[in-house]
């Protein structure tokens, strides 16, 4: 049960690999903008080979196992997507696809608060994120409802050193942290 004095860990995700990735900035604004009781650590999906039953009757690979064990220790989960092609990137697909297996143990996504943001062209990230909401639902993760973030244009939000230089874009996302404060608080009672 949540209390006054519990740090809330949020595992921020990323969907991109990209080095200069809005979406992997946006998580680093978010942890400038964290509330009061509340961190964040930023996973990368660098490292995570393409989901294999194979390869996971063989062994989970350590990458994954390290993946697996963040999402564990994490409170809540923060998604950042981009939108490729209408829908969330490969890698992110991939990661959860590792991530909701009931192998080794029981999958950690199982039961997570999560809340969904993200960065991209004309739409923002619109489909990626209902998709993404789609995908979720394979383990019973409490997607945030609202507020939701999604980035139209996100280079001209974005200076060159990654920085979020939209007030009103800024405040959205204290706003969403907020939520997913107290939305992971409720459901941890």
């Amino acid at each position: 049960m949540a209390d006054q004095t519990h740090n809330l860990h949020v595992l921020g995700i990323s969907g991109s690999l990209r080095q200069g990735s809005y979406n992997t900035a946006l998580l680093r604004v978010a942890e400038e903008l964290l509330p009061p009781g509340m961190s964040l650590e930023i996973a990368s999906l660098h490292g995570i080979p393409f989901f294999d039953a194979d390869l996971e009757t063989a062994g989970v690979p350590d990458t994954v196992l390290a993946f697996r064990e963040r999402i564990r220790q994490a409170d809540a989960l923060l998604f950042a997507t981009p939108e490729y092609n209408y829908s969330i990137t490969g890698v992110l697909k991939n990661a959860i696809d590792w991530a909701s297996r009931n192998v080794p143990d029981r999958s950690p996504l199982d039961g997570k608060t999560a809340a969904l943001m993200g960065a991209g062209g004309r739409y923002g990230t619109l489909r990626a994120q209902l998709h993404l909401r789609e995908i979720l639902q394979h383990n019973d993760i409490a997607v945030l409802p609202h507020p939701q973030l999604m980035i139209p244009f996100a280079r001209q939000q974005f200076d060159a050193d990654g920085r979020l230089t939209d007030d009103d874009t800024r405040q959205r996302l204290q706003r969403l942290l907020l939520a997913l404060q107290g939305w992971t608080q409720r459901f941890q009672q």
